[in-house]
């Protein structure tokens, strides 16, 4: 028989010649084919509908036909800005300014007579804020040279400890060359363009280079401890994000709490890589994450997985399979959230008839999804194929959400456990601006320094202490150790 796709009108004809079998056959393969075409044009048809609303992509992938924002939290019913009782911050008058000028009223406006003698009664009050010029202040320091009168030896004095070179800069110019170049982003020639601008000094690229080596070494011992203290922390964050080194593609690891942060850049994505790391595997407590496969691999690990991927993942089932299931799934899900925030504003965990309702409800969705998705077994004249059966996207996250449940609703039964993973997503989120700014690192070095600065400054910012004053400490020889004790500010400069 000819070829289904390039068969002409007279190929019909002579199939039509040839009796009722060959047209049964003729239609059958043409059903085959058009099933086929089917599947194939659903599956193209859901990737290019996939954006960041409703699946795990980035923003950064929707183009520049992305659709508008729309957050899959629910409203408030709350007007715009500050709410009742909320205390604003404003430019206030201080009771001591350091400089005061007093403006004469040297004459009267109605009869111009001269006032320059006469004393004023009161005063009218305005206080402007702003910086007086700065300038860089260099200290010379001298060791003194002397010989011993008694014997002719030598002495001489001992510079401060860090004063080694004959001109260098100090800690805080140093540290803002830091604070500029890895807090903020700003490209190495633009920050010494700063430098020349505020203080008409500028410290070379390479300057800054060396000095960023200098910290990721003086924090190495906050590193330590950071992850010393996220192996004992109840619940920790788990995510990672590529981006180029030296034009190919690596992974940033990250784990973290509200409290915590640690970055390390590798070649590997999967289990290869954490295993090199050496802090997932040492993790014994909850770990929330977004369901990537070689998390699981790590069985001393209470597994929570994130929500707010499963809202999205509905999402594109409603869109684009019309699944009412899912839409009962995503309001129940909301609806639990919902009573868990409330639970933990007044310290109660949910009664067993509210978990039980709950649970109930969610079998109650999933069975009715599977009723509408049914996982037929397969025909039993069809050649049994390697790996998994394929199924429908409906029918796959039908067995996520049955197969995961427990670590799908961990949220619900423990209140120290978050409904989804937005911790980790917001640490990721800085080092995603920095290489949309920066593009790549030029060298695997490179991005281990900035990867161990990023872990110190984001510990420091949470913990509510300054990242300029953290920078300086850690160039003085003493870095920020976070510890429950240790929430005191940093050492006096």
């Amino acid at each position: 028989m000819p070829n289904k796709v390039e068969m002409s009108r007279d190929d019909i004809k002579k199939v039509y010649g040839q009796g009722e079998e060959a047209v049964v056959a003729l239609v059958e393969n043409l059903l085959a084919q058009i099933d086929k075409l089917s599947k194939r044009i659903q599956k193209l048809e859901d990737q290019i509908s996939k954006n960041s609303r409703n699946s795990g992509k980035p923003s950064s992938t929707d183009g520049l036909g992305k659709p508008a924002p729309k957050s899959l939290r629910q409203p408030s019913g709350k007007k715009p800005g500050g709410q009742a009782g909320h205390k604003g911050e404003t430019l206030a008058m201080v009771s001591e300014p350091d400089y005061i000028e007093v403006h004469e009223a040297l004459c009267c406006p109605q009869c111009e007579s001269d006032l320059s003698q006469v004393e004023a009664g009161s005063y009218k009050a305005r206080q402007v804020f702003d910086l007086p010029p700065v300038r860089i202040e260099v200290t010379e320091h001298r060791a003194e040279v002397k010989t011993c009168p008694q014997c002719g030896t030598r002495a001489e004095g001992e510079f401060p400890p860090g004063v080694s070179q004959p001109v260098q800069y100090g800690p805080r110019i140093c540290a803002q060359a830091v604070y500029l170049h890895e807090y903020h982003f700003i490209p190495l020639e633009r920050t010494t363009e700063i430098f020349i601008d505020f203080y008409g000094h500028a410290p070379s690229e390479g300057t800054v280079v060396n000095v960023s080596a200098r910290v990721s070494e003086a924090v190495g011992p906050a590193l330590v401890e950071i992850k010393e203290q996220l192996t004992r922390t109840p619940v920790v964050h788990l995510d990672e994000t590529g981006l180029r080194v030296e034009g190919r593609l690596h992974w940033l690891h990250s784990v973290s709490t509200c409290d915590l942060t640690y970055y390390e850049i590798h070649p590997r994505r999967g289990r290869a890589a954490m295993d090199a790391i050496g802090l997932i595997p040492l993790l014994t407590q909850v770990a929330v994450h977004d369901d990537w496969q070689p998390y699981w691999h790590y069985t001393a690990i209470r597994h929570s997985l994130c929500n707010a991927h499963h809202l999205r993942r509905l999402r594109f089932l409603v869109e684009r399979y019309v699944q009412a299931w899912a839409e009962e799934m995503s309001l129940l899900l909301l609806e639990m959230k919902a009573a868990t925030d409330q639970a933990r504003l007044t310290l109660l965990p949910l009664s067993t008839d509210q978990l039980t309702l709950f649970q109930t409800r969610y079998d109650t969705i999933l069975d009715t999804g599977f009723s509408l998705n049914p996982i037929l077994p397969p025909p039993s004249d069809q050649p049994k194929s390697r790996g998994r059966p394929k199924h429908t996207p409906p029918q796959n996250f039908l067995l996520h959400l049955r197969q995961r449940k427990p670590s799908v609703l961990a949220f619900l039964y423990d209140l120290a456990i978050p409904f989804d993973n937005n911790q980790a997503e917001r640490d990721i989120r800085m080092v995603k601006l920095k290489q949309k700014i920066s593009g790549t690192f030029r060298s695997e070095n490179g991005a281990r320094i900035f990867s161990r600065i990023r872990s110190y400054i984001s510990t420091v910012r949470k913990n509510g202490l300054s990242v300029l004053d953290a920078l300086v400490a850690s160039l003085n020889g003493h870095p920020f150790l976070p510890s429950p004790s240790s929430l005191v500010p940093l050492p006096e400069q």
